[in-house]
């Protein structure tokens, strides 16, 4: 299927055909993201399926995948590569009696390829996820949506690099620090917040088939009650799905317990286990 006939209908079908139930408005963004070529910025909660969107995406219509993770301190070097200077090292000491040669440590061979050069290159229709942007800081921030906009990139004693495939970028972030103006101008804003328990029951059913109805939903509801507590985190929709798979193992005949005694799968600090004991289990 071309990308250019692609409607909103087909792309719920092939991200569901991938395990990821989507909605409208993420369905909707996506399809306005091939029409009009711009990148997808995806905000929302830890643990709601922003990441996993990009890579079921990649899947679905059948390109190679690329992730720069960001975080604090990352460098230009660690993002689109970097000399590999051992090597030019002992290449110039094998070559000192010829002059001829020492040009070639600027060679490709010689130049190490990170994610944004790889995506760059790469012959084959890609995904790029600039993932949790929000952690580099803004001259990196400004860099990316410089190279993405031109679609090339200068490496120093290299050259320029043209963009050589159709590039789809998604970046997300978790609202760390407020983004520069020019990433929200250049990119299709998404807000994906916790799923509804309508749509919660259906991802879980997606990744657990087997489970049972009453227990999915039941688990479901009392997650969506233990997001509404004053919590240092709040369980992800993964651990929903973990917790539905752990008290389907442990025996669901006795299903609070069950659900106490692993809570842990989707309850991640002390303080927060002592929250949902006292004011869910009421223990």
């Amino acid at each position: 299927m071309q990308v250019e006939d692609i409607t909103i209908n087909d792309i719920d079908d092939l991200l569901l055909d991938s395990g990821y139930v989507s909605n409208t408005e993420i369905s909707t963004t996506l399809y306005l993201s091939f029409l009009l070529g711009k990148p997808m910025l995806i905000e929302g909660p830890p643990g709601v399926g922003k990441t996993e969107l990009a890579k079921v995406i990649a899947k679905s219509f059948n390109r190679d995948f690329f992730r720069i993770q960001c975080y604090e301190g990352i460098t230009f070097e660690q993002i689109i590569g970097e000399w590999n200077y051992q090597k030019q090292l002992l290449h110039l000491e094998a070559a000192r009696n010829d002059s001829n040669n020492v040009d070639e440590i600027f060679d490709d061979d010689f130049f190490i390829r990170r994610p944004l050069l790889n995506a760059f290159l790469n012959g084959n229709d890609s995904v790029l996820l600039i993932d949790e942007i929000d952690k580099a800081d803004e001259e990196v921030e400004s860099f990316l949506l410089q190279a993405l906009g031109e679609q090339e990139i200068t490496v120093n004693d290299l050259g320029t690099f043209q963009l050589k495939n159709d590039l789809i970028v998604i970046l997300t972030s978790n609202s760390q620090r407020s983004l520069l103006d020019e990433t929200k101008d250049r990119c299709l804003f998404l807000y994906i917040p916790y799923p509804t328990v309508e749509r919660e029951i259906e991802i879980v059913k997606s990744k657990l088939p087997d489970a049972d109805d009453e227990t999915v939903s039941y688990v479901v509801k009392l997650v969506h009650k233990i997001r509404d507590l004053n919590l240092m985190k709040k369980p992800s929709v993964r651990g929903t799905v973990d917790w539905v798979k752990s008290v389907t193992n442990l025996g669901t005949k006795n299903l609070d317990q069950s659900l106490e005694d692993s809570m842990g799968v989707a309850i991640k600090t002390e303080s927060d286990k002592k929250r949902v004991k006292k004011d869910i289990f009421n223990k």
